[in-house]
């Protein structure tokens, strides 16, 4: 069966259970959609192994495409024990913590700190090597006839953008958000979450950009966008914490 409708999500750290109810949301059928995950499936929020093992599925079961985040290398840079000083304690500030702790089991992570990050390196590779290699070999873009998908976005003073560096794949914000696009596409992205660009976590729609973080790990919400014959038809939205209201839809303007 053709997949005739390509549904982008980005930025979950953590939050396994809202994409599983957002994949139920937009009605996700893997013999008719194409799922484009653009990184960041860890840190801040509780669940980050739980989150890691969920994309794992949905690409090896339903051809998901998902992309690599900054917090996805970092992550696997600090478990490979490739990190020098200042980015462990980046790491422990964005919510490193968290996902250590989702990894071991452990609810209290305040007790987990720098100082024994050797001995989390190896009760990690040891219980899951395996998602280690998964993120550590996660693509950079996603392209289609229309779209061009990413984590964080494309550097406008790079004439060819597919030659631009991984830090900008994955860190770029103000440069590129806050200037045209060059590649003749519509960029989708998140790294930089919506209410920052527009003062809602809803989708932002910067004409040839658009910004799907919803912060969800921030209490706010995880956003899908959806993609029909090389148009926006529909954004979905499954708020971070459950709610008692009925099924969130909203038509893209």
């Amino acid at each position: 069966m053709k997949k005739t409708r390509t549904l982008a999500i980005s930025d979950i750290h953590g939050c396994a259970e809202q994409l599983k109810r957002l994949l139920v949301r937009c009605g996700f059928d893997a013999r008719s959609d194409q799922l484009v995950l653009l990184g960041d499936y860890v840190d801040r929020g509780p669940k980050s192994r739980q989150a890691v093992a969920l994309v794992r599925r949905l690409v090896r079961e339903s051809g998901a495409i998902a992309l690599q985040g900054n917090h996805d290398r970092r992550f696997v840079r600090v478990i490979q024990g490739r990190v020098h000083p200042e980015e462990l304690r980046k790491f422990f500030e964005k919510g490193g913590a968290e996902a250590i702790g989702s990894y071991l089991g452990a609810e209290n992570t305040s007790k987990i700190v720098p100082e024994r990050v050797g001995e989390y390196r190896a009760r990690i590779l040891s219980c899951c090597g395996e998602h280690i290699r998964f993120l550590e070999h996660l693509q950079y873009y996603h392209e289609d006839d229309r779209f061009i998908y990413v984590h964080a976005g494309l550097n406008p003073d790079i004439p060819d953008w597919r030659r631009q560096s991984v830090m900008d794949y994955l860190f770029i914000r103000e440069a590129f958000y806050k200037h045209p696009v060059k590649a003749g596409k519509t960029v989708v992205f998140g790294h930089t979450k919506a209410i920052e660009l527009h003062d809602t976590a809803d989708v932002w729609f910067g004409g040839d950009k658009i910004g799907i973080d919803g912060g969800c790990s921030y209490g706010y919400q995880l956003n899908a966008l959806e993609i029909v014959d090389g148009a926006v038809t529909h954004v979905y939205v499954e708020p971070a914490a459950r709610t008692s209201e009925p099924a969130v839809g909203r038509r893209a303007p």
